[in-house]
């Protein structure tokens, strides 16, 4: 359903933060189309250094061409636009492998995609009501798109919508908030920040700190634990972080 400008009562503004692991570039990749309201991360699969290829490159293309289906091909709705941007990445025989989360905010209906890792959290009144489902094959191995023989398709993406009214924050990120930082964490976090500091800052600092903790237990060790590998500390990464607000227009 497509709702004229004049009907909106709802709008979604963006604030967003993002450090590089190792250098000013980073493997991590993001974008914000403020005029469509959608948004979208994504992470570059590092194990592709091995290999001498950076997969940040195909995080940033497939974020590129993301804007790209919204702006040049009218295309707003989030998996198709996912589905577009991989094959410009296939066309252009980008190397490498990424995971990804898209959201598209239609006044009061959030219209998400992601395969893998990054996601998205809700909060209302600064109290956690929903998280997207991680998709990995097994511990640390999330789904991820690319052009390899092993990579992941966008058909394997998981497509959802869900209401949220004025107020509501999302929390959209890479693994690198989430594998550093329980909800609790953020509800904290929530909390404590005003409407004019960069929460999105905050929470990507935050997590920047713990991911350096060597004791301090993590949502990662958590899960490495229960997957039989024990692990102590955070999971140092790539962090990138968008905070969303719904208000009221």
């Amino acid at each position: 359903m497509i709702i004229d400008e004049k009907e909106k009562t709802m709008k979604m503004v963006c604030e967003y933060y993002y450090i590089p692991k190792d250098d000013i570039i980073g493997e991590d990749a993001l974008f914000i189309c403020e005029e469509e309201e959608i948004i979208g991360v994504a992470d570059g699969v590092g194990g592709w250094a091995k290999r001498g290829i950076d997969a940040g490159e195909y995080a940033r293309q497939l974020m590129n061409n993301s804007v790209e289906a919204i702006f040049f091909n009218n295309n707003t709705d989030p998996k198709s636009i996912l589905k577009e941007a991989y094959m410009a990445n296939a066309e252009a025989e980008i190397q490498g492998s990424s995971t990804a989360c898209i959201i598209r905010h239609n006044n009061g209906i959030l219209e998400s995609v992601n395969i893998g890792d990054s996601g998205f959290m809700i909060f209302r009144e600064n109290k956690f009501i929903y998280k997207s489902k991680t998709q990995q094959w097994k511990f640390n191995s999330p789904y991820q798109l690319g052009n390899s023989k092993y990579s992941d398709i966008p058909e394997l993406a998981r497509a959802m919508k869900i209401a949220v009214i004025p107020g509501d924050v999302i929390v959209l990120a890479t693994d690198g908030l989430f594998d550093n930082l329980f909800i609790s964490d953020i509800e904290e976090n929530l909390k404590s920040k005003s409407s004019s500091f960069s929460v999105a800052f905050s929470l990507a600092e935050l997590s920047r700190r713990y991911s350096l903790m060597k004791d301090r237990k993590s949502p990662f060790s958590k899960a490495a634990a229960k997957a039989g590998l024990p692990h102590t500390g955070g999971k140092f990464d790539d962090i990138t972080v968008i905070v969303a607000r719904i208000n009221s227009q």
